[in-house]
């Protein structure tokens, strides 16, 4: 199979007939010669047995390698950094089943509205299905009011899909791909951000002042741009600037898709920028809709009840606020956001489409695609014309590492407007991170040190177990999977010995067999670090699912047993510094600490989920206006978003996040245009626990948005699943322990 694979690739090099089927059977079978160099390196065979295949294999590696010096093309696919089109991928899968390996499970596509939605150069109008309606779909009186009241106010228009394009040199490349590589590389000192003009501020409000970057984005508006990805860092103003935006651009009526947390804080932003705007917020079967209103605030969560007449209203604009919330395509939140701004942009020529982020990346640069998509710059899965068409001016394909600065910047200049607070508010004070090690003594602590040893044990367990099956089976059957025989899995050849090479193309050749794998096998580590991730994987996936002690409730039962003391800290701060912002992920901690500030005749105020948006706006107004309340007790997820906590200058950080953005989005509820004093988060961290461990992680994975966007040289790794680590760095640790020797 990989000999009839490699033979085909060889005439085609020959006949100069390099198609992109080519070239896709080409990558599947570097793709899959280096799984099997993996798979036979790490098998149980025999010393000798072992030897026999790598060297067959190298065989392999030495005819593919020659096949791919004689085309820049080809050898570019075999760099670390190359994209793989799904054709590949399509028949990577296709030769593992042949072979006998299970592959592992593609990635679900984006659903299709039609087949119309499958042409490459489909308008990005069809590339959502509309979501299937809801059995709680409602239509409010006042919305069939104003249907009723004026039957013109919402004309229809036919769509106009961007005008013919066809591709040159890049019609068959997965470009989306390698435009998100392009963000991935970084940019060289580029900051990621389009060209704007100078401020303007025609339309402020009197009484009302915009800071200079904030003008800048409503004078782009104004000047006709209508898409933007508004990435200002936290707390640089971007809902007054998306508000007086669609004022420049007469995007009104303007729907606004937020989290439930800042709903009423939207509608009260409306009223001090755009006074003259009637603001309505959707609650619940949205009996109480101004359906005359022009700015309508709608949360994620009852789209799904409202996704008919928002559809219809007619809006000239859409505001999609903390745009990260619709990363996970094949969500039903997702596919209702992206099938709103499809009908928006179906009756509104040249809608205000704004997606709003500070934390537009929270994994990796992946994360672009489905904002991508609600800005009509992608259908889902190719770039629109205008984007293709920028893309073929660049005269270059994506095997020339030319093609992805100006790829880059083409995006960039479709919207993107990314600045930060060290560059365009200076005024705004420093922030610090400071950790506070924190020693868990007593029962608490006992019970979490036992609880991580049971979990550690376990793993260890499931570890020996896979070995041991290994052993006895002569399988790879590293989580007892039970794959085909070895002697099933691939065809192998000898070494092709009828190529003659110049010294220059030798070396190349070489570099293209060290590419794929091709050098003397490494001798077989003490602790299996490969298993030892896949027995981390499935105890993961085990924790997702199942009751018992898990990576979650080690977590969890950490938090607890830290509460009183980042409590007590708190208390200290409040009556030593002023009010305190205290953010925890759990319900029990959150409680914990306001017993603690009760019996201390601590006043504080409470931000959880479950409560009602007056309730929540009520308690943040307690705290910011009531000298007496020192403390206000926040949820990580309910109140991350959208707050101004600025009246405080010290946050208490009682438990961790698994990411760095949650993280940055909290502290940045403080660290915001109207803070006077520099900011100090305390982060309490449970020392010697997996606590530690995670803190560790975060902070490895801090920056990701300031390297993709921000201009960094650094280029930009693949997301640190922080969960998958720290089993894996407990599992590393017990077995160290338990051998007396350091993995490999």
């Amino acid at each position: 199979m990989l000999l009839d694979g490699v033979r085909e690739v060889q005439q085609a090099v020959r006949a100069g007939r390099l198609t992109p089927a080519v070239r896709s059977r080409f990558q599947a079978v570097a793709l899959l010669l280096r799984e099997e160099r993996a798979r036979v390196q790490q098998s149980g065979a025999g010393e000798a047995k072992r030897a026999e295949r790598l060297k067959r294999l190298d065989g392999v590696a030495q005819q593919l390698a020659v096949a791919a010096v004689r085309d820049a093309g080809l050898l570019h696919l075999l760099s670390d950094d190359a994209v793989v089109a799904p054709s590949s991928r399509a028949l990577l899968r296709e030769m593992q089943r042949e072979a006998g390996v299970e592959p592992a499970p593609a990635e679900l596509p984006a659903p299709q509205a039609s087949t119309a939605a499958a042409s490459p150069f489909a308008p990005p109008g069809g590339a959502v299905a509309a979501p299937a309606a809801s059995e709680r779909a409602v239509v409010p009186t006042s919305v069939a009011s104003r249907q009723l009241a004026n039957p013109f106010l919402a004309p229809v228009f036919t769509a106009q899909p961007d005008h013919a394009f066809l591709p040159r040199r890049l019609g068959g490349w997965d470009l989306v791909a390698a435009l998100l590589s392009a963000f991935e590389r970084a940019g060289g000192g580029d900051a990621a951000c389009m060209d704007l003009p100078a401020p303007t501020a025609q339309y402020t409000p009197a009484g009302k002042e915009l800071m200079l970057h904030q003008g800048q984005v409503v004078a782009a508006a104004a000047q006709g741009h209508r898409t933007f990805l508004l990435a200002d860092e936290p707390g640089l103003g971007k809902t007054a600037q998306a508000l007086l935006a669609a004022e420049a651009a007469m995007a009104y009526p303007l729907l606004v898709v937020v989290p439930s947390v800042v709903k009423t804080n939207w509608a009260r932003e409306a009223g001090l920028w755009v006074p003259h705007r009637a603001a309505t917020v959707v609650q619940g079967s949205g009996e109480s809709v101004n359906g005359f209103a022009d700015v309508v605030v709608v949360n994620y969560e009852v789209l799904d009840r409202h996704l008919g007449w928002l559809g219809d209203f007619g809006f000239r604009g859409m505001v999609v606020d903390e745009a990260h919330f619709i990363k996970n395509k094949t969500s039903q939140r997702s596919q209702n956001v992206l099938t709103i701004a499809d009908r928006v942009r179906a009756r509104t020529p040249d809608p205000l489409v704004m997606a709003l982020t500070g934390t537009p990346l929270i994994n990796d640069v992946d994360d672009f695609r489905a904002i991508w998509q609600l800005l009509g710059w992608t259908d889902g899965t190719r770039p629109v014309p205008r984007l293709l068409e920028a893309l073929e001016e660049l005269d270059r394909t994506p095997a020339d590492p030319d093609f992805y600065p100006g790829a880059r910047r083409a995006v960039i200049d479709l919207g993107i407007v990314r600045r930060r607070k060290v560059d365009v508010a200076a005024d705004i004070p420093s922030r610090r991170v400071a950790d506070l090690p924190v020693d868990l003594d007593g029962p608490a602590g006992r019970s979490v040190r036992a609880a991580e040893r049971d979990l550690a044990l376990r793993m260890v367990e499931r570890y020996e177990r896979a070995l041991a099956h290994r052993a006895a089976a002569g399988l790879e059957g590293a989580l007892a999977m039970g794959d085909e025989d070895d002697d099933a899995r691939v065809e192998l050849v000898p070494a092709a010995a009828d190529e003659q090479l110049s010294e220059e193309a030798a070396e190349a050749v070489e570099e293209a067999r060290e590419a794929l794998g091709a050098t003397a096998p490494r001798p077989e580590p003490v602790i299996d670090t490969a298993l030892v991730r896949r027995v981390a994987k499935a105890e993961l996936k085990d924790s997702e699912s199942g009751d018992g002690e898990n990576v979650f409730s080690v977590v969890r039962r950490i938090g607890r047993a830290k509460a009183e003391l980042a409590a007590d800290y708190t208390a200290q701060l409040a009556r030593s510094a002023g009010k305190v912002v205290f953010f925890a992920k759990h319900v029990e901690v959150m409680d914990a600490a306001e017993e603690l500030f009760s019996r201390q005749g601590l006043r504080f105020s409470s931000v959880r989920g479950g409560q009602t948006p007056e309730v929540r706006q009520r308690n943040v107004d307690a705290f910011t206006t009531d000298p007496e309340v020192a403390v206000v007790v926040c949820s990580l997820t309910a109140a991350g978003v959208g707050l101004n906590l600025q009246v405080a200058s010290d946050v208490v950080l009682a438990e961790l996040s698994w990411t760095d953005a949650e993280q940055t989005q909290a502290i940045d509820r403080v660290h915001r245009i109207g803070q006077t004093e520099p900011v100090t988060a305390w982060r309490v961290i449970a020392a010697q626990t997996l606590d530690a461990r995670i803190a560790a992680m975060i902070d490895s994975k801090a920056g990701l948005a300031a390297r993709a966007l921000d201009g960094s040289d650094e280029e930009v790794g693949g997301s640190v699943d922080v969960q998958l680590e720290a089993l894996v760095g407990l599992l590393t640790d017990a077995l160290e322990e338990r051998a007396g020797l350091p993995a490999a």
